[in-house]
């Protein structure tokens, strides 16, 4: 292949100015969008032979008039806004980065936990608010207070954020419950259990989902399962918005049947005004951010980077359709 053409689809949120294309602008001729929608793409790209997606779908519809098209890069791990099947019957191999923002997504559900477990921005506006000064001793609480030691925290989906999630847990004290249909080798701490969904969902203090998106998995997360969790129990959703219910999800918060949630993607993004997660009660929703630190986001480029480079040296790597091509 000549020098390639490389088109970056919807580039802003992996360089929104702090990440330069440095290591993509010397693999060939590079041209980064910051958003495309449906309607630019075919334009857009009718000249590339290699595409960087994030979220723009690219469906078969589309990549039937990509005729250069050699390669579609996913900067993400996620796939699901291709359709692989379709890129494979044309020959493009769709490739992902499956490691990058582990620790940084492991990071944030340990946010989600302190944050609604130890309420300080709660405590530190009561202090503002004079609270504190008018109270007769010199403590005080608004909400309960919870030690993770002892908490039982289950993992729904134990690939490797489940599995950094899992050490974290371990290290505050915490037993684990997970729950994965290809189990692999067991954790060497103690205090780990492999539990079937209903029993993972009834026993845990704390659920954070760390499943793919898969055809058989939209909103499993619904009253069934959440009708099993604990009163006092909080539900965390740090994977795909759509493997949850969110009506059956705000029905359980606004009815106390859950304590709390803490959710960073929702099923259609951005949020819509019309999302009943929006007006339920004991939850934060965050924009999709637990994947975005600066450390995650160069570890992302350089990744995509590699793979690109991997591909025009004839040794494509992290392809995820070759059942197709």
């Amino acid at each position: 292949m000549s020098r390639a053409h490389i088109v970056v689809t919807d580039g802003y949120t992996l360089n929104p100015g702090d990440n330069p294309w440095d290591s993509l602008e010397v693999l060939g001729k590079l041209t980064a969008h910051d958003r495309t929608s449906d309607q630019e793409l075919v334009d857009r790209c009718r000249d590339a032979d290699i595409l960087v997606v994030n979220k723009t779908p690219i469906r078969k519809a589309a990549l039937t008039r990509l005729n250069r098209l050699k390669l579609i890069a996913v900067s993400a791990t996620g796939y699901d806004c291709v359709d692989v099947e379709a890129a494979g019957r044309i020959g493009v191999p769709v490739c992902n980065v499956p490691v990058y923002g582990t620790d940084s997504v492991a990071q944030y559900v340990f946010s989600a936990i302190l944050h609604s477990w130890q309420s300080i921005a709660v405590h530190d506006a009561a202090v503002r608010a004079g609270e504190w000064s008018d109270q007769p001793d010199w403590s005080f609480w608004k909400s309960e207070l919870v030690e993770l030691r002892d908490q039982t925290i289950g993992i729904v989906g134990f690939g490797r954020i489940g599995q950094r999630v899992g050490e974290l847990a371990h290290a505050f004290g915490m037993k684990v419950l997970a729950h994965d249909p290809f189990q692999g080798s067991r954790p060497s701490y103690d205090q780990f259990e492999w539990a079937e969904l209903n029993d993972l969902f009834a026993r845990s203090d704390v659920i954070s989902l760390h499943a793919p998106l898969t055809a058989n998995n939209f909103g499993f997360v619904n009253h069934s399962l959440l009708a099993l969790m604990k009163p006092s129990a909080l539900f965390i959703n740090a994977a795909r918005g759509p493997l949850v219910n969110e009506q059956d999800l705000a029905a359980a918060l606004n009815t106390g049947k859950i304590a709390g949630a803490v959710v960073d993607t929702v099923s259609s993004e951005p949020i819509q005004p019309d999302n009943p997660l929006l007006a339920a009660r004991n939850i934060l929703i965050s924009p999709h951010l637990a994947w975005a630190t600066l450390s995650a986001r160069r570890r992302l480029m350089s990744q995509t980077a590699e793979n690109i480079e991997a591909f025009l040296s004839s040794q494509p790597q992290n392809v995820v359709n070759t059942d197709f091509l």
